[in-house]
């Protein structure tokens, strides 16, 4: 067992003789740099992003433009009409300060409404994220770039729902 300490020692002081290590006044070693993202944009200038809620898929295209946004080829109004969907869906660009200068299309299939819009935000955030990476922060800050993981439970056998049990009878 000495011996383990010894060589463990020397190997030690042979690692502080690294050039690589660099050692800070408090002992800790320097932080590995910071990641940098890069933009992804399509010859169009365009860049795309797929969003995902419950079971909602979108696809997202955005671009420079006059913040004109068409879901599956209607307007955002007509295709959203309650007030709560629409702001739900202009969330990522509000907080990101952006709003009135981005064109988003996309295309939404599968669940209901408030999943559908949920899966345009989440997908317009990453969209925006590919087209200026500075966003990234803003946008991971507010939360918009998480996937809500949270989908329906299935319905088990001998229940009436997914844990709803039938009513009780004694007799």
């Amino acid at each position: 067992m000495p011996n383990a300490e010894v060589r463990s020692l020397e190997d030690l002081g042979s690692l502080q003789n690294l050039s690589g290590l660099q050692v800070g006044l408090q002992g800790e070693t320097a932080a590995p740099p910071a990641r940098v993202y890069e933009r992804k944009v399509d010859n169009f200038g365009r860049a795309y992003a797929t969003g995902k809620r419950k079971d909602a898929v979108a696809r997202v295209w955005v671009k420079q433009g006059p913040g004109k946004i068409t879901i599956n080829g209607r307007d955002l109004v007509v295709y959203f009409a309650r007030p709560v969907l629409q702001m739900i869906l202009k969330q990522p660009l509000v907080a990101a300060k952006r709003e009135g200068q981005f064109d988003v299309v996309c295309t939404v299939a599968g669940g209901g409404l408030s999943g559908q819009a949920g899966a345009v935000r989440h997908g317009i955030s990453r969209a925006l994220t590919h087209f200026e990476p500075e966003l990234r922060g803003v946008l991971k800050k507010g939360g918009f770039l998480t996937r809500d993981a949270r989908v329906v439970e299935r319905k088990k056998y001998g229940k009436a729902k997914a844990r709803k049990s039938f009513q009780f009878s004694k007799r």
